[in-house]
């Protein structure tokens, strides 16, 4: 019997020799990815739970508008230290002991955080916690996107994102509980209790198994095996996965022992060069698409949004603290719940249409913010419709962005890489992500001074409209393709299209051949011709 046809899931047009169902979610994938992605959490506590603390933190150590900005900022850079590191750590040590080196410093700076008397040990405390966020931004998305199977590459990868945002929920809800305490406990404790996490994640990782390409690139491939036939859908597909790595590693296809002597070195060496110095025309594609989407991810307001939210609140006309405080608990609690709808869309819908959809709607949402607080600024007294506008438009905002551009960034930019420029490839976007988020971060005060705080959000409102013209016209659509094969759809920038069609044609035309080798077996068999015969034929 012939095999039957699929529909192409780029396509959507049919192919033959595909009627295998499509598998479900590969359970231990899904729990490897879970535990790894723990690590973000310690990103997204300390993006929420500052922007609580820091109301706190003002009265009882004195702190100028500029101090202000740069202690709220200034995590950003210090993670930059972490995922530069990172990046060689993860080569030489492994994807799965530099995420615990991430919780361990995190672990540390909290405790100085929670302890800090001053200024100055409070931004010694920064820099410890920032560092360990570093890793902790940077190995997350990598590990998951080398770990999970295509099918759900996209649900798993968007893991870290998910847990981001569960973080910045957690240091919301954080801030409302603990500012019952009495001022010189309760933001101590705020900051303090982000240790937690640390230590879940330290125990977490020990049932986690090494991500399958770095143990190729170290030539263990019998351990490599084992783990892909734990988190792929089929045998086939590890088989197909060890292949493809293998030949993305340098080591040849009938190489099948238990441990060989990788062709090449993969602990860093040669990879700066290739990505700015000797980059091909596929790499320079890559690195545009990488750092274009992290770039615009944090140009276009969302950390401002996050971090600054009392005090958007606050112009808008919520003046209680108390009310402020709650008002941040709904922005995270809608972050959370879009974050996980866009999780079962991204492999369903596919990686550009939710990106182009979700970049739409921050750019109307920061509008009407940005016009309602302008009538607010203008206005003498207090006006019901501008304020409700103003909260509705945060609201919508966070959500937009938590169904695409949060967390397609990460997934994209940590699918995109070539093998080995994976782990430095995706440091050096983080590290982009981290400057431009401390950037607009430590200048959102002065800015909305300068221009007034309506005025700011039509600016992320313009520069998120080149971000979707951008976006349009240079990103290739990922789903449903083995890293290996991403590979192939960059290299000719706005043209991306003809490589796609190139591609699907392509693989119709393999499933043909298959469906016709199928048939001439099935012929032979009840002709009694031998296969052999067949295939000389």
């Amino acid at each position: 019997m012939a095999m039957g046809e699929n529909k192409d899931e780029l396509s959507g047009r049919s192919v033959p020799g595909t009627d295998s169902p499509k598998p479900g979610r590969n359970k231990y994938a899904m729990a490897c990815s879970f535990l790894a992605s723990t690590a973000t959490i310690l990103l997204g506590y300390d993006i929420g739970v500052m922007s609580g603390a820091i109301i706190y933190i003002r009265r009882d150590i004195p702190m100028t508008d500029v101090q202000l900005e740069v202690i709220m900022g200034i995590l950003s850079l210090y993670s930059l230290i972490g995922s530069t590191i990172a990046g060689k750590t993860s080569d030489w040590l492994g994807r799965r002991h530099t995420i615990n080196i991430a919780g361990v410093i995190f672990l540390f700076g909290a405790i100085l955080m929670g302890f800090a008397t001053n200024y100055a040990f409070l931004m010694v405390g920064r820099l410890f916690a920032g560092i360990g966020v570093g890793y902790a931004a940077m190995i997350a998305p990598v590990y998951t996107a080398e770990l999970a199977p295509a099918s759900s590459r996209g649900f798993l990868t968007s893991f870290p994102e998910v847990f981001i945002n569960f973080g910045i929920l957690l240091g919301y809800v954080s801030n409302y509980g603990f500012s019952k305490l009495p001022q010189r406990l309760g933001w101590r404790f705020m900051l303090g209790i982000g240790a937690v996490p640390s230590i879940l994640i330290a125990v977490g990782v020990l049932a986690m198994p090494e991500s399958p390409r770095w143990l190729v690139m170290q030539g263990r491939l019998g351990d490599a095996r084992r783990v892909l036939d734990r988190t792929s859908d089929s045998v086939e597909e590890s088989k197909e996965r060890l292949e493809e790595i293998k030949e993305s590693a340098g080591i040849p296809n009938d190489c099948n022992d238990e441990i060989v002597t990788a062709v090449k070195k993969h602990h860093g060496e040669g990879v700066w060069r290739d990505l700015f110095l000797r980059p091909t025309v596929k790499v320079r594609h890559v690195l545009l698409c990488a750092i274009g989407i992290h770039f615009f991810q944090q140009a276009s307001g969302c950390d401002s949004v996050v971090l600054y939210s009392p005090e958007i609140f606050e112009k808008a006309g919520i003046t209680s603290n108390n009310d402020k405080l709650l008002a941040t608990v709904a922005v995270g609690f809608t972050k959370t719940i879009f974050i996980l709808v866009a999780t079962f869309l991204l492999d369903k819908i596919g990686r550009r249409p939710l990106l182009l959809s979700s970049v739409a709607g921050m750019i109307l949402s920061l509008l009407c913010l940005g016009f309602g607080l302008t009538v607010i600024g203008r206005s003498d007294s207090k006006i019901i419709w501008a304020v409700a506008l103003c909260v509705t438009s945060v609201l919508a905002f966070v959500a937009f962005f938590s169904l695409g551009m949060g967390p397609i960034t990460l997934v994209y930019s940590s699918e995109i890489f070539p093998l080995r420029l994976r782990a430095q490839g995706y440091s050096m976007c983080v590290a982009v992500n981290r400057i431009i988020s401390a950037i607009f971060s430590m200048t959102f005060l002065s800015l909305s001074k300068a221009i007034t705080i309506g005025g700011s959000f039509f600016l992320y409102a313009g520069i998120a409209m080149i971000a979707w013209v951008f976006f349009y016209t240079l990103l290739p659509e990922t789903r449903g393709r083995s890293l290996e094969e991403i590979e192939n759809l960059f290299g000719t920038f706005s043209k991306w299209r003809s490589s796609q069609g190139a591609m699907t044609e392509k693989k119709r035309n393999q499933g043909t051949g298959f469906a016709e080798m199928e048939n001439k077996a099935n012929c032979s068999s009840n002709s009694g011709i031998p296969i052999s015969e067949l295939s000389e034929k």
